[in-house]
């Protein structure tokens, strides 16, 4: 017989956000921890989910619903996250000028929103001066830069150059990521981090997060 983790994992894995939330809530008022929800639950179910998506065994269609029942479950579990630990920082989230993907960038900004972090999404089409504009507006400590289009890498460049014209580079941590970004491509530009995905982000920011604030 499965716990009630492992239901809750499956039925996020098969994008059933209905049941997905039902068990949530069943979980909650049962009093199972807020903090084994998320991580045995939610994130076990969508790590399951990435692993057949990078398989192909899972396309985007159906990433898209299981990204969908994280998002319902979570927001059934933020009251209980959030009124134990809060936030710890702000993190802005966009795509950058001239590209308008925005698939990759929204499974990330789920997966981060999972940790104690304040996800500001500026969307896509970003210029280097809305970036610039959201550090200084949030005082967010964590930039995360989404590229799609080999034609549009060049802009991650230009957003952390314009970071370093307005003083604010050494106050922020920058994270590159999307199909045509490499990990050397990412320290050319002067970035932080590269990560291949969502959860490898979210596995790092999870580790680490309490170091790179310090480290601001």
């Amino acid at each position: 017989m499965l716990d009630i983790y492992e239901e809750i994992s499956n039925s996020l894995l098969i994008g059933n956000a209905e049941k997905t939330d039902s068990l949530v809530r069943e979980a909650l008022g049962k009093m199972y921890p807020a903090e084994m929800i998320l991580e045995q639950g939610l994130v076990g179910g969508i790590k399951k989910m990435e692993e057949k998506f990078q398989s192909m065994s899972m396309f985007v269609p159906e990433a898209l619903m299981s990204a969908r029942a994280l998002n319902i479950g979570l927001e059934n579990l933020r009251p209980y996250l959030k009124r134990k630990n809060g936030y710890k920082c702000t993190a802005i989230l966009g795509t950058v000028e001239g590209d308008y993907h925005d698939i990759g960038k929204n499974l990330v900004k789920i997966y981060i929103s999972t940790l104690e972090i304040k996800v500001i999404d500026l969307g896509v089409d970003v210029s280097k001066e809305e970036f610039v504009e959201a550090v200084r507006k949030y005082n967010a400590k964590l930039v995360l830069i989404s590229a799609l289009l080999t034609t549009t890498l060049r802009e991650m460049e230009l957003v952390i150059k314009e970071l370093e014209k307005e003083g604010l580079r050494n106050r922020v941590t920058i994270f590159v990521g999307g199909l045509p970004v490499t990990e050397s491509y990412a320290q050319s530009i002067g970035a932080d981090y590269f990560t291949q995905d969502g959860l490898e982000l979210r596995d790092f920011l999870g580790k680490n997060l309490d170091r790179l604030l310090k480290d601001k």
